[in-house]
Parts: C-alpha cells; sequence; structure tokens
C-alpha cells in the first residue's frame, strides 16, 4: 500500500463537477472559436497574438460566471506552435479563475496513437490537458479505451461524438447493423457501461456529443440517453438556430444532463467585458 495514499486528496470526477457547475452558473458552455472573422470583427489580427488577445479576453470576461469553457483547437492549431503556444495559455487560464474547460480536438485513432492523444489531453502532466476532451469513435469506441482508462484515473472527462447535425453524419450516425441498433446507439450504449463502471454521484466521465439541431434523430433511431448517466454537449444553441423547444424535443429525458454549447451568438457581443458577459446570461435566460 502507497504510505501516502491516505492523505492524497480525492478528486472528484468530471461528470459531478460539471453537473456542479452547471446548477451554479446555468447549463451554457461558451465555445472560445477565434477564427478570422471573429478576430476582424474585433479588431484583432488573424495571427497568434489576435487569437491569445481574443481567447483570454473572453477568459477574463466569463470565468467564474459560465458553467465551462469550449476551445476550438483548429483555430488554435492553424497558427502552428505559436497557436499551440497559446492553447496551452488558454487551458492554464481557465484553470485559474477556476471554470471547467472542454478543449474540443476531436481526437479518434487507434493502439498506441490513441494512447498519445490521451497523454496530451488527459495526464496531469500535459499543458494541454484541460478538464475533458472531445474524441471520435468511428475507430470503434473499444479504440478509445486508452482515453476512457486515463480519464477516470485523473478525474477528467470525454465527449464523445454520437449524433451531429451536419448533413453528412447521418449516413454513418443512423446507420444499422446487423442487431438493428443505429451506429449512434451502439456508440451510447458501450459509454453507458462504461459510466456505470465508475464512481459517480451525478454523471459519469463519459459524456456524447449530440446536435441541438438533429430534430427527433434520437427518439427515431431508439437512443436510450437517460441510461448514459453521463452529460450531453449540444452544439447549435443560439446563431445555429437551437433554443428551449429544440432541447427539450432532442433530449426529452435527460435535459438535466445537457450542457448547452454557444459561440457566435456570445462572442458577437465582444470585445466588450459587459457585453459578452450580457450575451451570456441571455443564452442561459434563453433555455429556461
Amino acid at each position: 500500500m502507497n504510505p501516502h495514499s491516505a492523505t492524497r486528496p480525492i478528486r472528484l470526477g468530471f461528470g459531478d463537477r460539471l453537473y456542479a457547475a452547471m446548477e451554479e452558473h446555468g447549463p451554457v458552455c461558451v465555445g472560445i472559436d477565434p477564427h478570422a472573422s471573429l478576430l476582424a470583427q474585433w479588431g484583432l489580427d488573424d495571427d497568434a497574438n489576435g487569437v491569445r488577445e481574443f481567447s483570454l479576453r473572453v477568459v477574463e470576461a466569463l470565468g467564474g460566471r459560465a458553467a465551462a469553457f469550449k476551445p476550438q483547437a483548429a483555430f488554435f492549431e492553424r497558427h502552428g506552435s505559436r497557436g499551440v503556444a497559446v492553447l496551452e495559455e488558454v487551458i492554464a487560464a481557465c484553470r485559474e479563475v477556476g471554470t471547467l474547460c472542454i478543449v474540443d480536438a476531436k481526437r479518434g485513432d487507434i493502439g498506441s496513437t490513441m494512447a498519445g492523444y490521451a497523454q496530451a489531453y488527459l495526464s496531469d502532466d500535459s499543458p494541454l490537458a484541460g478538464d475533458a476532451v472531445t474524441l471520435s469513435p468511428y475507430l470503434g469506441v473499444g479504440s478509445l479505451t486508452p482515453a476512457l482508462e486515463l480519464a477516470k484515473q485523473t478525474g477528467r472527462g470525454v465527449f464523445v461524438l454520437a449524433l451531429t447535425s451536419n448533413p453528412e453524419g447521418a449516413s454513418v450516425q443512423h446507420a444499422r447493423g446487423e442487431d438493428g441498433r443505429s451506429v449512434a446507439g451502439h456508440v451510447v450504449s458501450q459509454l453507458a457501461d462504461f459510466n456505470a463502471s465508475c464512481d459517480q454521484s451525478h454523471l459519469g466521465p463519459a459524456g456524447i456529443v449530440i446536435g441541438a439541431t438533429v430534430g427527433d434523430a434520437v427518439q427515431r433511431l431508439d437512443i436510450d440517453l437517460p441510461a448514459l448517466k453521463g452529460a450531453f454537449l449540444a452544439p447549435g444553441v443560439g446563431a445555429q438556430g437551437a433554443g428551449p423547444a429544440q432541447v427539450r424535443q432532442v433530449f426529452a429525458g435527460a435535459e438535466d444532463a445537457v450542457l448547452a454549447s454557444s459561440s457566435r451568438a456570445i462572442l458577437s457581443a465582444g470585445p466588450s467585458v459587459a457585453g459578452l458577459r450580457d450575451a451570456y446570461l441571455a443564452t442561459v435566460d434563453s433555455l429556461k
């Protein structure tokens, strides 16, 4: 037995920390998406310095006020090593203000490569590790095992793509196997099994990404959302048209586990700190 184990602090799992954050601040995640048009709207250059100013202003304005931030890795990576360094700084800034950070990287691979991604985004020793990371399961949910196990070990979380709102997604996600179950339903079922193996009070560490604009797809595909016992990250709220009616339709029976993701509807209110705060509160209010 490790002689220090008795004094080691117990780390509350990501799902339960997220549940508490949504209860306190409202069920909205702010996407940090510094793409060129928003940088221009804010009067910033489309370079690593502009991305840094943009992103840290969002954290300054909404840190400690929002349930979570979700920096989109692609908008940082397009500026090379300097952009990735900014992403590391943004993740650290989220930690400093005490707001959960979901790194939207959508990684997915097999074997040692997946283990490498897991180390990058879920290890205590990595500057790219926030509180959770988005993953793609389309090499098989089993391929994500290194990430799932490391998330369980470190108290972090994952959000796995299941039902996205892009038209191309349906050809894969809605497809049914010989047992009649859809691909998306199979993803949810396997992650429900994983969450059942984890200690939790409210939500397990494995969440699912389901677009808030997928309409009745969950019902048509016979997907049991409450069985997940995890959170649902729901992009599409705000500028993409989803409101409370769409959220209630898509997530019927699991509404208290939905973390709505909004970016442009909030970010377009910047660079004013007051404007960003008002836009966040308006988004939360719009879901009531």
